[in-house]
């Protein structure tokens, strides 16, 4: 067995950003020496790394000279040179999840079809090399309204996916690499995380509910338990282990599905790395996201995912209107009710919708935690002097 705690050894994260931050916290818990990358000079990892280094996370040679000061490489965004971790694993470098577990993921396309060729049920989709590859599909009538369309790549917090309903719509479509979904009538959004470590023990977490923005796109609330039928709950954590062992797939793998009117599950999409479907958990489980992640890339055993109180997330974004420094404004008022965390992400400047935080509240009655979620989102605001 490695002795990764205070020692020698050294983890390296590529990505910088809130969820890379989060995850230093476990890696301070368990004095475990870090080596993250990130191109901003103000990410909100630098902080909390032992050594900080700012650099271009798609440049092969960037991506190249950090991992060979690691022991083990892993990372918490999708849009990473993946050329660059292959060859880090030819040289020896472990990395986790590996280059072929993110190759299948962050072309939507490639991971729509490997839904379709393991059996996974998904939304039905086209895919298309250009904009004008899609519209000309939609003029013969291959593609009809509404319809989802997605980037291929680069999508994330609501961006590169959008729900066409109209000709404004179309013409709103950007250039590039492109899938058009069928829209699924569903339910319930929901997610589940699966952890998995090289030794193949597989354990997920309770299904959790997710209430998007109708603008933004973005996930307002995250309720954990999923306010779902136990056999539906049964099922959803059985789909995501079945996606999870598809992928081999070590680390964490968030696996977001719908709930259709008919009581189906269809994998929308997974994300192989902490996710924020999981930050409940800092406060709600005995083991959370990001500590169970360092358990699974690490082989170490998995810890309990089960939680210890009903357990809210509700994402703080950037108010409308407002660009620059960040005012948390109406902080102390939410300190002041029982069960309420605040975790603010240290960005320097706050813009329309951006992630800037999240708030977690905890209660024994999920539907009180759901009544105190929305007094937070209606208190707390995260505006700048402009």
């Amino acid at each position: 067995m490695i002795n990764y705690f205070s020692s020698d050894f050294k983890l390296g994260i590529l990505g910088g950003g809130q969820l890379g931050k989060m995850l230093l916290y476990e890696t301070r818990k368990l004095d475990i020496q870090t080596i993250v990358m990130d191109p901003s000079e103000e990410a909100p990892c630098k902080i909390s790394a032992n050594i900080f280094i700012q650099g271009d996370l798609m440049d092969y040679d960037a991506v190249l000279d950090f991992g060979r000061k690691a022991d083990l490489v892993t990372f918490e965004i999708e849009s990473v040179n993946i050329e660059a971790l292959k060859q880090l694993e030819k040289e020896g470098v472990k990395v986790f999840p590996s280059s072929g577990t993110l190759a299948k993921i962050s072309d939507k396309v490639v991971q729509k079809q490997f839904y379709i060729d393991n059996d996974i049920a998904t939304a039905a989709f086209s895919a298309f090399n250009s904009r004008l590859e899609l519209l000309k599909a939609f003029d013969e009538n291959r593609v009809s309204l509404p319809f989802v369309w997605k980037s291929a790549t680069g999508g994330y917090d609501g961006k590169g996916v959008m729900i066409v309903k109209s000709q404004e719509d179309l013409d709103q479509i950007p250039e590039g690499k492109c899938l058009a979904e069928k829209l699924i009538p569903f339910k319930n959004e929901l997610a589940v995380i699966v952890a998995r470590n090289p030794s193949g023990e597989v354990i997920s977490y309770p299904v959790v509910e997710m209430e998007f923005h109708p603008v933004a796109n973005q996930v307002e609330y995250v309720i954990c338990p999923a306010r779902i039928e136990e056999s539906i709950s049964v099922k959803a954590r059985q789909l995501a282990e079945k996606v999870s062992d598809a992928f081999e797939h070590v680390g964490l793998l968030a696996v977001e599905m719908f709930l259709t009117q008919d009581d189906e599950l269809v994998v929308n999409e997974v994300a192989p790395r902490p996710h924020n479907s999981g930050h409940y958990s800092i406060e709600a489980s005995y083991t959370n996201q990001f500590e169970q992640h360092l358990r699974a890339i690490l082989d170490l055993p998995l810890g309990n995912t089960e939680s210890k109180v009903a357990g809210i997330m509700v994402n703080l974004s950037g108010e409308e209107n407002y660009t620059g420094p960040p005012i948390y404004k109406n902080m102390e008022q939410i300190l002041k009710i029982s069960g309420v965390t605040p975790h603010i992400y240290g960005k320097k400047e706050t813009r329309p919708f951006r992630k800037m935080g999240h708030v977690t509240i905890v209660n024994k009655d999920i539907e009180k935690a759901r009544t105190i979620a929305e007094e937070v989102k209606k208190t707390l605001k995260v505006i700048s002097k402009n």
